[in-house]
């Protein structure tokens, strides 16, 4: 494992994270940490110091491979995934995971959420909050609720079977991230909704894992009702365009070109 390791990447989005993350690196589990190909930090143009304490933690923990990169402008929870996943095409990396910056995920899953990638076993690993006890983790339950009535609409629409979309932690593979246009995709939050429906869509694996829930003190920028009218809308309409009821511009530009 620790020689597949190093073809594997870490990506951490981070907005005004500058107070939670050095205990996401400080937890992520110490072979993992050092054996990765890169651990990247994605500074989404903070208004605090972000960029400042992970080049901090960097130097203190002589951390070599680890990144940072600060976005000159808000490039959205999107744009930053885009970023990221290009950049895991271009070095060549068989993986890549997405760890949040703000502690809301449990870094010392993280090895464990990407061995079924780098072994082959799947495109895609989600891990899931539903599958465990969310409430218990402290979940809203206006929260709980939504992603409930959200994911019964989108395994209905797609015809998939998964006990969540919406959780952001995830690993994917990057030969699958090439055969994907998700550069097409939006740059906001429900970039993680349209990269799914491009899974499906182009028949590529995806399994899920347990994780546990965490809500603690992380401000959180979503807005949850436009966030969820956004995953209706654009799962209704890739629905609508793929059966050919009624044809999307949107859909037929990312799928086509």
């Amino acid at each position: 494992m620790t020689e597949e390791l190093q073809r594997a990447a870490i990506y951490i989005p981070a907005y005004n994270a500058a107070a939670t993350l050095p205990l996401v690196l400080e937890r992520i589990p110490d072979h993992v940490r050092k054996n990765v190909a890169e651990i990247l930090i994605v500074d989404n143009h903070s208004s605090d110091n972000t960029s400042l304490v992970a080049v901090g933690f960097r130097d203190k923990e002589q951390m070599h491979n680890l990144e940072v990169i600060r976005n000159a402008k808000n490039e959205g929870y999107g744009g930053s995934q885009k970023i990221a996943y290009q950049r895991a095409i271009d070095k060549g990396y068989k993986c890549i995971a997405m760890l949040h910056g703000d502690a809301q995920y449990a870094p010392e899953l993280v090895g464990e959420l990407i061995e079924p990638v780098l072994n082959g076993e799947t495109d895609m690993l989600f891990g899931s909050r539903m599958s465990g006890n969310p409430l218990k983790g402290g979940m809203p339950v206006h929260r709980f609720l939504g992603n409930r009535f959200l994911t019964w609409v989108q395994n209905r629409f797609l015809g998939t079977k998964l006990t969540e979309f919406h959780s952001g932690y995830r690993v994917y593979s990057v030969e699958a991230l090439k055969k994907i246009p998700f550069e097409r995709l939006s740059s906001d939050y429900h970039f993680d909704t349209e990269i799914i429906i491009l899974f499906v869509k182009h028949g590529l694996r995806i399994k899920e894992r347990a994780i546990p829930t965490h809500y603690g003190d992380e401000k959180n920028y979503v807005n949850i009702w436009k966030y969820g009218m956004d995953v209706l809308v654009t799962t209704g309409t890739y629905f609508l365009h793929h059966t050919g009821i009624r044809k999307s511009r949107k859909w037929s530009k990312i799928l086509e070109g």
